[in-house]
């Protein structure tokens, strides 16, 4: 069970969490819907094909990308929240501000989605002050330094120990370990062979015992497999997130609701 708010999941079947950028610069959307009315528009489609829950992000945290002051942050994504919480619809955070996490949260979110795994000053006592779930995710470096020349001596053993102790600090902060999530962080200081060798090893983070969230949907790795740009990757996400799911995953991050939600449903009905 994953209790993220007022939301229990009783992950019977694995989530899908849709991305909701709000930001001009992401590596896929690029500002497309950047306007409030174009992504409310987005989101709510990702809705109606499946998503249960939608994660939003004021912004960018691909190679490179530049810093967003908090307030720039808030403004782009607050109305947004508001607006989809008011829906009733579990509202995920993408963040790794303490301010924005707190406000989100107070917004409505029912989820904070954090690339720095709480590292933040504050970030853990702001979370731990709520009843919302977080995502704690594993990086090296930051945006702009974390894909130059990544290295490890054991990755699977590294990411590993980094999760689980971050996840230890949450649950010392007084997060219950039943709204904490996992992500091995795909892409982020990361290797074409670390990240296959970290999708190998799922079922081995998985057997922590924490849901583990997976996000491939369109990232570099599958462009190389596949020679195809970001915006022609859709084959290759789902097959991406179908991989993910049969070795551990419980939440995938994805793009495409729509085509990852018919794969997986066709998949399950298969295997009952």
């Amino acid at each position: 069970m994953l209790h993220a708010g007022q939301f229990s999941f009783a992950l019977r079947r694995p989530l899908i969490m849709g991305i909701v950028n709000v930001t001009p610069d992401s590596f896929s959307d690029a500002g497309k819907f950047l306007g409030f009315e174009h992504a409310l528009a987005h989101a709510l489609r990702l809705r109606d094909e499946g998503a249960d829950i939608l994660d939003v992000g004021g912004e960018s945290t691909r190679p490179g990308a530049e810093d967003v002051s908090a307030d720039e942050e808030l403004r782009r994504v607050l109305p947004l929240i508001e607006r989809l919480a008011g829906e009733g619809l579990a509202v995920s955070i993408d963040t790794q501000k303490t301010q924005v996490m707190r406000e989100a949260v107070l917004a409505g979110a029912c989820m904070v989605n954090d690339v720095n795994a709480l590292q933040a000053l504050g970030a853990l006592e702001a979370v731990a002050k709520t009843a919302a779930a977080v995502c704690l995710m594993h990086r090296q470096g930051n945006a702009k330094t974390m894909q130059h020349d990544p290295r490890y001596d054991d990755v699977v053993s590294e990411v590993k120990a980094f999760l689980l102790s971050r996840a230890e600090a949450a649950v010392a902060a007084g997060i219950d370990r039943s709204r904490i999530v996992l992500d091995p962080g795909f892409g982020f200081g990361k290797t074409r062979t670390h990240n296959v060798s970290l999708v190998n090893a799922l079922p081995e983070l998985a057997v922590a015992g924490f849901p583990i969230l997976v996000g491939l949907s369109r990232k570099s790795l599958l462009g190389h497999f596949t020679g195809r740009p970001v915006d022609q990757r859709l084959a290759g996400s789902v097959a991406a997130a179908i991989i993910a799911v049969q070795k551990g995953a419980t939440i995938v991050r994805v793009h495409d609701v729509s085509a990852t939600r018919d794969a997986l449903t066709v998949i399950n009905a298969i295997e009952e």
